[in-house]
């Protein structure tokens, strides 16, 4: 989970429905792609920008044996230092299999009056 206080950008909260770790203002998870926000006029986070968009095939050949893939995924800060480093999936490819990695970072931009302190 994030350490930033809730109701500041970068908060998280887990999804009631598959229990990933979400942004607090996410209307929808990202993983299960279910709506984690109801009543009123909830405040949403805007996507600003498709930051990143690779897919990649990876083909067995139909001669050999099996090859077993595992598919990591690494976050780094500007200092090049692993802040997360997570296994997404695993499998094997028999020979003429195939298998498509889709990765996409979405970047948010808050909704008017996330991130914003409350006058006292």
């Amino acid at each position: 989970m994030s350490t930033a206080r809730s109701g500041t950008p970068g908060a998280t909260r887990t999804c009631p429905h598959c229990r990933t770790v979400i942004l607090e203002s996410a209307a929808v998870c990202p993983g299960c792609r279910h709506h984690v926000r109801s009543g009123g006029a909830p405040q949403h986070a805007v996507v600003s920008a498709p930051a990143l968009a690779v897919e990649c095939a990876l083909r067995r050949p139909s001669d050999g044996e099996t090859w077993e893939y595992a598919m990591v995924l690494s976050i780094r800060d500007q200092r090049g230092e692993e802040i997360t480093r997570q296994v997404v999936g695993v499998g094997a490819l028999q020979p003429s299999d195939e298998r498509t990695f889709t990765l996409s970072v979405e970047v948010f931009k808050p909704a008017a009056g996330i991130g914003k302190l409350a006058a006292s």
